[in-house]
């Protein structure tokens, strides 16, 4: 069995995969604030040895100053997005603009990233366990579905939390779809109730700003015992199958037979032609007996066909004899 998709679980790893690239944006402001800040610092720091500082000036607050005011910009202002992040900007707690990818600058304290949205195309597994079908069997339905945000100000604004919206209305709409299909109609028209299900949920995201591209069903599981059953049923089937073609054999033999006897009807001498025809061939290649009623001797001749075969038969032996 596949395993189960937990909403819960996949938003925790969206939201782990987002603190990572907070992060390395952090990081990137530490190190901007540091080499800032050492410049700031030149003015005060002064060589082992000597009293004279590594910068002199007559006013070194007015290399100092700006340099921590720098600082805080960096740490407070400067933000780095990847390629495919659009960051959505709240100022004073609305929306203001989408930033990135790159770096892009906030007002200290009047803005914030409410959130980090990916723009990629994602797939997102999910499944329904035990629903049944339209003719009441138990089946466990493995899907698949890509999709990917094309509006990050929707996404965020409209939803919670689109990527559980997304995993939650997939699995509630592969329940619907299964629930009004037959096992026959799941195990033969996937692409069909793929298609299905990604119109379905097309239909509910494209105002949250996201468009599921592709629904895949990838596996359809039946309860053991019912697959002995079908795997039964399948074998007589084609057992019911093979019956059927021998039966129609046997009426196209029957038929083709009746049809080579009507030239026969009505005419002894082709029957008598016939039959003597056969006995010669059988007695000539084989020279086996054969048996036929007392009757058939006077009407088909046989005594000249027996002394005719006999006749073949010594002048076989004549030549297999060796020359004097």
């Amino acid at each position: 069995m596949a395993r189960t998709t937990h909403p819960e679980l996949a938003l925790e790893a969206e939201h782990k995969n987002r603190e990572k690239q907070r992060a390395s944006t952090y990081l990137i402001n530490v190190v901007i604030a540091v080499l800032v800040g050492i410049v700031g610092a030149l003015p005060w720091i002064t060589l082992p040895g000597s009293r004279t500082p590594i910068v002199v000036m007559d006013h070194p607050w007015l290399l100092t100053g700006p340099a921590i005011l720098l600082v805080l910009i960096a740490l407070l202002a400067v933000r780095i997005a990847l390629q495919w992040d659009r960051a959505v900007i709240l100022r004073l707690g609305r929306f203001h603009r989408l930033g990135g990818p790159g770096v892009f600058w906030l007002v200290p304290i009047v803005d914030r990233v409410a959130r980090l949205v990916d723009m990629r195309v994602r797939a997102t597994d999910f499944q329904a366990e035990s629903t049944l079908t339209r003719d009441t069997v138990p089946v466990n339905v493995d899907a698949i579905c890509f999709w990917h945000v094309w509006d990050a100000q929707k996404a965020v604004l409209e939803v919670e939390s689109y990527y559980r919206a997304i995993v939650l209305s997939a699995q509630t709409a592969l329940r619907d779809t299964i629930g009004r299909h037959t096992l026959a109609e799941m195990l033969t028209e996937r692409e069909a109730l793929g298609r299905a299900l990604q119109e379905v949920m097309d239909a509910k995201s494209n105002p949250w700003g996201i468009t599921v591209q592709s629904v895949e069903i990838r596996d359809v599981i039946i309860p053991q015992a019912l697959e002995d059953a079908m795997s039964k049923q399948a074998q007589a089937e084609r057992e019911r199958q093979a019956r059927i073609i021998l039966s129609t054999a046997e009426t196209e033999i029957a038929s083709k037979f009746i049809d080579a006897a009507r030239p026969y009807q009505d005419n002894p001498v082709a029957v008598h032609l016939r039959a003597m025809n056969m006995l010669y061939e059988g007695l000539k290649d084989k020279g086996s007996i054969i048996v036929v009623p007392s009757s058939a001797v006077d009407s088909m001749n046989l005594g000249a066909i027996g002394g005719l075969s006999n006749l073949v038969e010594r002048k076989k032996g004549a030549a297999s004899l060796p020359a004097e």
